[in-house]
């Protein structure tokens, strides 16, 4: 089992940048898919991008193609999202997870543990 502990919200104006962590507990981080996932308000979570166990495959949301980058730290259990050019429209409660598999996943379907999520909040 793994507890996932997202930081790094906040409130950013559009065209700025944030950058996300998520910190795993458990010594087993480097065998799990990892993926970061948005909710925004009165929508269903929505796929944001996702990295495999290694860290060799990763995909993207079009719609954050380009601007966001996925990367993960093994040795220091640690997901990151760097988020660029940020609009209003990524505003949502970000989440990271973890799926067993260790692959890179789009699907909420495939993740086994979800952190509490960071609001990220972006002005226009």
């Amino acid at each position: 089992q793994v507890q996932l502990v997202e930081s790094g919200g906040g409130l950013v104006q559009a065209g700025g940048s944030l950058r996300l962590s998520c910190s795993a507990s458990g010594r087993t981080f480097s065998s799990y898919g990892m993926g970061w996932f948005r909710q925004a308000p009165g929508k269903g979570r929505e796929f944001v991008a996702a990295i495999s166990y290694s860290g060799r495959n990763t995909y993207y949301a079009d719609s954050v193609k380009g601007r966001f980058t996925i990367s993960r730290d093994n040795a220091k259990t640690t997901l990151y999202l760097q988020m660029s050019s940020l609009k209003p429209e990524d505003t949502a409660v970000y989440y990271c997870a973890a799926g067993n598999y260790g692959w890179a996943s789009t699907r909420v379907t495939d993740y086994n543990y979800w952190g509490q999520g960071t609001q990220v909040t972006v002005s226009s």
